[in-house]
């Protein structure tokens, strides 16, 4: 097989799933399988897209909010992921190379993985009132335990010989951390930030539950109350395809800023 070709392959690959599901709902939609008040027509969602994107506010329901719903709902995940990045990265470090640490850390991390995200949400409301701050509590909350856990695993399969021998070599701790340890645990990482990301969009959806006038799971929750099915499908859409940008965001980043994520596949 030659180049192009295997170019080709690897470029329409990702898109069989999604091109054989739209066919497949098209299909139930034109030998009415479902009632339309279960699954909208694709023309109807396609007209509801126009409408949030692109009309002018008042000319039609949700129209012309896209891009304040968007930027809303990008600042809490941002936000969110970021508080989670700063806290579950240097404490996974910390818990994977110091046994003491993972001693002391490992009962009460796993106790508080276990609790539910829903039951946050009513403690989350009296603690931070409802907005900004409950949404990105939620988000940080969840995305913490994916980052912290798989960093603590890669820091603690790195052999102390490689950071002895950089010791050796003059390299201070601080710098084998950067120099040694993350591109050792690099693999483990990015995964961990990926699970991460893909849990504060979903947490996303539980914060925006809250009441907040704006942000993408606000618009799927007021639209729940509507019965409009089509704005309801339109949002999660949305936020498959925003998901899926930002994780590919975050695998750019991190092979631009680390060489030994562009060794990982």
């Amino acid at each position: 097989m030659d180049w192009s070709k295997k170019k080709v392959m690897e470029t329409g690959l990702p898109w069989i799933i999604p091109t054989l599901l739209v066919f497949g709902w098209i299909l139930v939609s034109e030998f009415a399988l479902v009632p339309g008040y279960l699954l909208p027509r694709p023309q109807e969602i396609l007209s509801t897209a126009y409408n949030y994107l692109f009309q002018e506010p008042g000319q039609a329901p949700y129209a012309g909010r896209f891009w304040s719903d968007v930027r809303a709902s990008l600042v809490r995940v941002g936000s969110g992921f970021g508080l989670a990045t700063v806290l579950g990265l240097p404490f996974g470090l910390v818990s994977g190379r110091l046994p003491f640490a993972q001693k002391v850390m490992s009962t009460f991390v796993n106790g508080l993985r276990s609790v539910p995200g829903i039951c946050w949400l009513p403690i989350a409301l009296v603690w931070f009132g409802i907005g900004l701050k409950t949404t990105i509590f939620l988000i940080a909350l969840a995305a913490f335990f994916p980052i912290y856990i798989n960093t603590a695993a890669g820091a603690r399969q790195i052999s102390p010989i490689l950071l002895q021998s950089g010791a050796m070599m003059g390299v201070t701790r601080l710098r084998g951390v950067f120099a040694v340890l993350l591109p050792g645990i690099m693999p483990d990482l990015m995964t961990g930030l990926r699970l991460g990301l893909g849990i504060s969009w979903a947490y996303l959806v539980l914060g925006e539950l809250t009441g907040v006038p704006d942000g993408l799971g606000a618009v799927i929750m007021d639209a729940r109350m509507l019965g409009r099915i089509d704005m309801i499908m339109l949002g999660i859409i949305i936020i498959a395809v925003i998901g899926r940008l930002s994780d590919t965001l975050l695998m750019f980043a991190l092979r631009s800023f680390f060489k030994s994520a562009r060794r990982t596949g």
